[in-house]
C-alpha cells in the first residue's frame, strides 16, 4: 500500500480510500493497519449519523501523564550525579580493556591497567561529590528540619533584614506623606 492509499488520495480508478473507524478500534482493525490521525474526523456512511458527534470528538491520549512519585533532584546535585555516572561508565570501559589487553599480551596493558586506578579514584570522588553536593544543599535551602539548621538561621535573618527595611520604607513613607521632604523640623 502506497503513501497516497495511506493518505485517502484518489486512486487510479477515481475511488478514494477512506473508512468509518470505531472510536474502540485498534490500528489493526483500520483498513491498511493505519489509524486515522487524531486531528481529523472520519468520514462514514449516512447510518451513523446519531453517533457522529460523538465519534469526532473521542480522541485516545498516547500516553497518561501520572504524577511524579519523587520531587527532581536540585540542579546542583543532578550534575554531579552526571558527572558520577560518566566517571564511573569511563572507569568500568578502562577495566575491561586493562582486563582483555593482558589476556592478549598486548603492550597497552600496563598503560591500561595505571589509567584504571587513576579512574578509579576519580570516579570514587565523584560519588563522593554527589553526596557532599546532596548534603550542602539540604543544608543551604532548609530540607533538613533540624533545630541546629544553618539554613533555619539564615531564612530567619534574612526575614529580620527585610523587616528592617520595610519598617525604614514605612517610616520614610510617613515623612513623605506629611509634607516634609526629609526635614526633621519646620521652622
Amino acid at each position: 500500500m502506497g503513501t497516497a492509499e495511506r493518505r485517502g488520495a484518489p486512486r487510479a480508478g477515481g475511488a478514494q480510500l477512506t473508512g468509518h473507524r470505531d472510536p474502540e478500534a485498534t490500528d489493526r482493525d483500520s483498513p491498511g493497519g493505519m489509524a486515522s490521525p487524531p486531528g481529523r474526523a472520519t468520514e462514514g456512511p449516512a447510518h451513523g449519523v446519531g453517533r457522529g458527534a460523538k465519534e469526532q470528538k473521542y480522541h485516545r491520549p498516547l500516553w497518561v501523564e501520572e504524577p511524579a512519585r519523587r520531587r527532581r533532584l536540585p540542579d546542583p546535585v543532578r550534575t554531579a550525579a552526571v558527572r558520577a555516572v560518566l566517571l564511573i561508565a569511563v572507569t568500568l570501559i578502562q577495566a575491561i580493556v586493562a582486563f582483555l589487553c593482558t589476556m592478549a599480551g598486548s603492550w597497552l596493558a600496563f598503560p591500561m591497567v595505571i589509567s584504571s586506578v587513576v579512574s578509579t579514584i576519580a570516579a570514587t570522588w565523584g560519588a563522593l561529590d554527589v553526596w557532599v553536593t546532596r548534603q550542602v544543599w539540604n543544608q543551604r535551602n532548609g530540607v533538613v528540619s533540624v533545630p541546629s539548621s544553618t539554613a533555619r538561621a539564615l531564612r530567619r535573618e534574612r526575614r529580620r533584614t527585610r523587616r528592617r527595611e520595610r519598617a525604614a520604607e514605612r517610616a520614610q513613607g510617613r515623612i513623605r506623606s506629611r509634607g516634609g521632604a526629609g526635614q526633621l523640623s519646620h521652622s
